[in-house]
């Protein structure tokens, strides 16, 4: 059979001027949209992204698939299979379609799963992944600051399914990046008092959005429950600067500054 071509675009973190060169002119070309939402009466951020770059094109299909915000497999797998079905229906005729996720394809994104399932459902079916600007480069350039320098190690976790081992985690990296905050925000809070580096934490929510919210103080927002675009970003900043000649040769060498 000849199925219609699928492609994964990523369409970055919320601001719509965002969106790669490349992503603009696949979502534009493409037969069908598929635009994931999170319940059957809610909004797709993804559209929200799309529209203003791309906008209504005439003869193009808006696809809205619905994907709960849930832990439970069951219900997961529900949302699923009856999105490949839909998907399916439109590939199958020959048509394109463009599955449009927020960040990147590849980071946390729902088509992980669409890229995997794809080949056995459809074989041989032609599957292009179009990068996006993920919210792992979106935050720090809200808050102006780099992520790792020099010999410092980064640690990306979804903060939303536990955060029982943060303190090794802290321990261990430089810069921890915490997505998905969730329900955890007190915890997250917690853990950082305790490790003596609530100092060092910043919140950043929907970034590069309208309503962008920078936190510095974290203790302000314990209570908060963090959204899906919610991250706290930990920069321990000890071993930064070895491009500048601020960490001694052997350090720079071993990853070990001398006491």
């Amino acid at each position: 059979m000849n199925y219609g071509t699928l492609y994964g675009v990523g369409v970055g973190p919320g601001a719509p001027d965002l969106l790669t060169l490349r992503a603009v002119a696949t979502l534009k070309r493409a037969d069908v949209l598929a635009l994931p939402r999170s319940s059957d009466y809610g909004a797709s951020m993804a559209w929200r992204i799309i529209e203003p770059a791309v906008g209504k094109i005439n003869g193009q299909e808006r696809l809205f698939l619905t994907f709960p915000m849930s832990k439970e497999p069951a219900r997961v797998r529900r949302a699923w299979d009856a999105a490949f079905v839909k998907i399916g229906e439109r590939l199958e005729s020959g048509k394109s379609v463009a599955f449009a996720t927020e960040g990147d394809p590849s980071l946390y994104s729902t088509f992980g799963y669409l890229l995997r399932e794809a080949p056995r459902r459809w074989p041989g079916i032609r599957i292009e992944v179009t990068p996006g600007v993920s919210s792992i480069a979106a935050v720090p350039a809200a808050l102006g600051m780099p992520l790792a320098d020099g010999l410092e190690r980064i640690a990306i976790i979804p903060a939303n399914y536990g955060v029982d081992d943060l303190a090794a985690i802290l321990g261990a990296f430089d810069t921890t990046i915490l997505m998905k905050i969730g329900s955890e925000m007190p915890r997250v809070v917690a853990a950082l008092e305790r490790a003596g580096l609530i100092d060092k934490a910043a919140y950043v929510a929907k970034a590069t959005m309208p309503e962008q919210k920078i936190v510095t103080d974290l203790r302000s927002v314990r209570a908060e429950r963090g959204d899906c675009f919610a991250m706290v970003v930990v920069a321990r900043g000890e071993r930064k600067g070895v491009l500048a000649g601020d960490v001694p040769p052997e350090a720079a060498l071993t990853g070990v500054e001398p006491a």
